[in-house]
């Protein structure tokens, strides 16, 4: 049996462009998850999840409210974190940035992956379509699992607002990055996102 992971990074919020990492969605977030809902009407969705921060919170709810199948639920393993540190072959290019990031927030973001890894790449006995949305550095932790790539290389994958990214996973097979950062839901004035790596 197959399960698919449609993994979203949520709405844009109005205190992003100030550096703040987390606020109310701004009017193209919500425009965004309203046609985020649009695009997975069609999906059989198996379960919903949302990190529980505020802009993740809003997008989720406002997916919901439009999928009345849906009934998304809070996890805490979806909350933004920083899932590795710098290693010998981590670039020195992300030496400054990562100056700003304590041990303990690495030890603590790369245990909350792995249970995350755990918990959502689990397919069962009947095939499920699991709705997740969460932060960028969630994602590309989960892009990087799926290729199995060195720790470091989350670094620099990033998702536009409402991007949707979708994973397949089986039993007794690798996981498959089915697609990357689709935007085809979207017009191109509603795709905003940070180009460089940034918890927002």
């Amino acid at each position: 049996m197959s399960q698919y992971l449609y993994l979203v990074r949520h709405g844009e919020h109005r205190d992003a462009e100030h550096g703040v990492s987390d606020g109310p969605l701004s009017p193209r977030g919500r425009r965004q998850a309203e046609l985020l809902a649009g695009r997975m009407g069609g999906v059989p969705l198996t379960n919903a999840w949302y990190a529980p921060s505020r802009s993740a919170t809003e997008t989720a709810e406002i997916v919901g409210g439009l999928l009345p199948a849906v009934e998304p639920r809070a996890s805490a393993l979806l909350f933004d974190c920083v899932p590795s540190g710098m290693t010998a072959d981590t670039p020195r290019a992300f030496e400054s940035w990562f100056a700003a990031v304590t041990p303990a927030e690495i030890e603590a973001g790369r245990a909350q992956m792995e249970d995350a890894v755990g918990e959502f790449f689990a397919p069962g006995a009947h095939d499920r379509h699991d709705l997740l949305i969460t932060h960028n550095f969630v994602i590309a932790w989960f892009v990087r699992h799926v290729f199995d790539a060195p720790d470091w290389r989350w670094l620099g994958l990033n998702q536009a607002h409402c991007g949707l990214t979708v994973i397949r996973v089986r039993p007794g097979r690798p996981p498959v990055l089915v697609s990357h950062n689709d935007l085809a839901h979207l017009p191109f004035e509603l795709r905003t996102g940070l180009p460089e790596t940034s918890p927002v």
